[in-house]
């Protein structure tokens, strides 16, 4: 029976809902997935033994190819372009390569290109370099030790993508830059994160272990003491964490940012940060701290990064304590942050995850493979060069018989062939006679050639003598890496701090902040807090003063409270509770014009505390020797931010005589006291109000001729401390009059 015909429509819709055939996942991760995982593990993130990614190698050896390690720079365009014939993955990604490897961009504690233009900065994200068609670059003199060698074929030279150029496999790196060159990637199933050493101490540590290759990791450590980063910063030191690293490959290292506080102009500048954090992520953090008034401490903050170098600037409130403010910040901010290690290297091809010293023993191995080849190489040229010139010995016996083989030989092609036997040498050293123009074929010509047979028969011995002896060979790469050291070696960046260190305690800090205090406040200008719950019952007479000194006044506050001076300058001076310092009761206190900065001979005669804010309500009194006197309303003393110093805070029209605190609808009872023995005791309320801070006030008290007033004693009204005395006046002005036994009651005496 024939078969009907199908038409294509039938036979695509066979095709569509033909049964798919399964496939084992495995399968799917073996064909498909892993070529994947192998070729971004290999050929893209994690770098190999020369410290180099593929990235960085193929850019270095375009650089070193188009002759750029001497020379002017060219444009980095240029170089881009050139690259792409080694790396295919599009110019921007390997401008990038290069902006992180140049001087400017201050990655690199030792920088691979030198660099002319804008490429950024490592501690900044959003400082994007220029195009490359503005920027330079050539290599710098210190590139040339990653060379070194690579002409010798001290290493295995590859096909590029398309298979029509050589490009080396690895750089034959002269120093270990595998733990000198900072370097990240993300793998697929592995990542890598290798911090920066410094350059001499990675130096001395390597000749150590070529001299000792069982050096015990603790004599290593006190060589390599830690890493050090382009940063700069702190690092603090833990020993444990750091062996870890040098053992393991994996581990953290604490860093903080460096800073220097400018006393003049009341602000800290933070020079240095750690590496792993940018300023853009601090200056977050800040702002955020600042709108939660968790950051009252600082009242501005501003990027001042110049060509001079990174600074970022924090204002300070006056009376902070900048280190204790510091430690804030390295608390909740990233001034103090972790750089998390992972040492996974491409050893052989094969990734491995090493510790410091693991890493070194790997460098030295593959180091001495390309110094093997390297002199293998140059042994193999000297001793071409001997041949040649051992042929060149034997016709200096009849230089004639040589150019009479020559002129009576008619064909071309029988020069060589006469000349091997008539001297009885071989093919290279004929054809090496016979290429020596006529005008060198002169006695003093061919003796000074054969003059350097015996200085590389020596040179020959000595390489021999390398190649076959190992301990030879460690020698000259340690000779190698002392030349690195002192040509190249730099001081750290990195500040080594070793513990104890100073940290934040947030609860030990919150918890200080509302331990409820008092504040013992003297006669001659010193302030005194202490801890209720150290003194709660402490005595006026328990507490130490200086000789001839008095207690004027004790009241409760918390740390958050602000303080009023008022001093006999005629100033207000305003200060924290917490700027002052936790005292016990035997000790002084603090002397407050030296604390706040006041003017030679100026001392604070009234301390009031503001637990909020001012109170239009309260009042300050103000009696003047004059026997004038005067309530200010608190509100005059208020002022738009945080003013550590006001002036004009009263007349000067007459020295002080008294200052004195009024809470609203709590009037006091003033004892005005001449010196002559002479006062009245009034009620506060009787003295007008005036809005304005120097007014001079009204007559309080008239005295007699040449009398002023000498102290005002004070009560409250509601008290009964002046039920007995006898110069109680219900107006003023009132005349003085004789204070007489009990008026001045013995407890304010």
């Amino acid at each position: 029976m024939a078969r009907t015909k199908k038409s294509k429509a039938e036979e695509k819709k066979e095709i569509v809902h033909a049964p798919a055939r399964p496939q084992p996942i495995t399968e799917t991760i073996e064909k498909n997935y892993m070529p994947y995982v192998m070729t971004v593990i290999l050929s893209r993130a994690i770098p190999e033994i020369d410290g180099l990614k593929p990235s960085h190698r193929k850019l270095l050896y375009t650089m070193y190819k188009m002759g750029l390690l001497t020379g002017n720079r060219t444009k980095s365009t240029n170089v881009v372009g050139q690259t792409m014939k080694l790396n295919p993955h599009g110019d921007a990604a390997i401008y990038e390569t290069m902006v992180r490897l140049t001087r400017d961009n201050e990655t690199l504690l030792h920088p691979l290109v030198d660099s002319k233009g804008t490429f950024g900065k490592q501690y900044s994200s959003e400082m994007p370099p220029a195009a490359s068609r503005y920027t330079e670059v050539k290599l710098e003199e210190f590139s040339i030790e990653l060379f070194r060698g690579i002409d010798k074929n001290a290493v295995d030279m590859i096909d590029n993508y398309d298979g029509t150029m050589k490009e080396p496999r690895l750089l034959p790196t002269t120093y270990p830059n595998v733990l000198v060159m900072p370097n990240s990637g993300i793998a697929v199933g592995m990542a890598s994160e290798i911090c920066s050493f410094n350059l001499a101490e990675i130096c001395d540590g390597t000749v150590a272990l070529l001299k000792k290759p069982n050096l015990p990791i603790e004599k290593l450590m006190d060589i390599i003491k830690a890493p050090d980063f382009s940063g700069g910063g702190l690092l603090l030191y833990d020993a444990d964490a750091m062996r870890e690293v040098f053992e393991t490959g994996q581990g953290s290292v604490r860093l903080r940012a460096r800073y220097v506080y400018d006393k003049a102009n009341n602000c800290i500048d933070i020079l240095q940060i750690p590496y792993s954090t940018s300023i853009e992520l601090i200056m977050k953090k800040l702002t955020e701290m600042i709108k939660a008034g968790k950051l009252k401490e600082v009242t501005d903050f501003r990027d001042e990064t110049d060509l001079h170098g990174f600074k970022l600037t924090l204002d300070l409130r006056r009376g902070v304590d900048p280190d204790k403010l510091m430690l804030k910040l390295f608390h909740y901010t990233p001034l103090e942050s972790n750089f998390k290690c992972n040492f996974n290297i491409l050893v052989d091809a094969v990734p491995r995850r090493l510790g410091v010293k693991d890493i070194l023993t790997e460098w030295i191995r593959f180091r001495m493979g390309c110094l093997h080849r390297e002199l293998t190489y140059d042994l193999g040229k000297k001793k071409d060069k001997l041949h040649l010139l051992k042929g060149l010995g034997k016709i200096l016996l009849d230089i004639d018989k040589a150019i009479r083989i020559i002129r009576k030989t008619e064909d071309d092609e029988k020069v060589i062939p006469n000349l091997m036997e008539g001297f009885s040498i071989d093919e290279v050293q004929a054809n090496y006679i016979a290429d020596i123009k006529l005008r060198n074929l002169n006695r003093r010509y061919i003796l000074d050639r054969i003059s350097e047979i015996e200085a590389l028969q020596k040179e020959i011995e000595e390489l021999e003598g390398i190649l076959a002896d190992e301990l030879k060979l460690k020698a000259l790469i340690a000779k190698q890496l002392n030349t690195i050291k002192q040509k190249y070696g730099k001081p750290r960046k990195t500040i080594i701090v070793e513990p104890p260190f100073d940290v934040y305690d947030p609860a030990k800090s919150e918890a200080e902040e509302a331990i409820p205090t008092k504040l013992v406040f003297t006669q001659e200008g010193y302030i005194k807090k202490v801890a209720i719950r150290t003194a709660p019952n402490a005595k006026p007479e328990e507490h130490r003063l200086k000789e001839g000194d008095r207690i004027t006044d004790i009241i409760d506050a918390n740390p958050n409270d602000d303080i009023l001076f008022f001093t006999d300058k005629a100033q207000v001076f305003r200060a924290h509770v917490s700027e002052f310092d936790l005292l016990k009761a035997a000790q002084m206190g603090e002397f407050v014009p030296s604390k706040l900065g006041m003017g030679e001979g100026e001392r604070p005669l009234m301390m009031h505390l503001l637990h909020t804010s001012l109170s239009s309500k309260d009042h300050v009194v103000l009696i003047f020797q004059n026997g004038k006197g005067v309530r200010i309303p608190m509100s005059a003393y208020e002022t738009k931010g945080f003013r550590r110093k006001l002036t004009a805070a009263y007349s000067e029209a007459s020295p002080i005589a008294g200052i004195l605190f009024e809470k609203h609808n709590k009037p006091l009872d003033l004892l005005l006291v001449g010196t002559d023995n002479r006062g009245i005791l009034i009620k506060s309320a009787l003295i007008p109000e005036k809005t304005t801070r120097t007014s001079q006030g009204v007559q309080l008290i008239t005295m007699k001729p040449g009398a002023l007033l000498d102290r005002v004693i004070a009560a409250p009204a509601a008290d009964s401390k002046f039920a007995g005395a006898s110069c109680r006046k219900i107006k003023i002005p009132s005349a003085s009059v004789e204070l007489k036994k009990g008026d001045i009651p013995d407890e304010l005496k």
